[in-house]
């Protein structure tokens, strides 16, 4: 059993690079003058960052 269930959120960054191939392979929107799928990479790279920073605030209210 999972001590800390919130780690299960580092899931969601990591589905959305590896479903990109199959949700967003098109060229069409272009998104600040990047092809979607780029921009989808993109994005998935900063909600890493933020979903890492929401897991270490989680964590640290769990330690106190």
């Amino acid at each position: 059993m999972l001590r800390r269930p919130h780690h299960l959120l580092a899931l969601i960054p990591v589905l959305a690079i590896l479903g990109a191939p199959w949700i967003a392979n098109r060229v069409e929107p272009r998104i600040f003058g990047l092809p979607f799928l780029l921009a989808w990479i993109v994005g998935a790279v900063i909600a890493t960052s933020v979903v890492m920073g929401i897991i270490r605030q989680l964590d640290r209210r769990a330690n106190e």
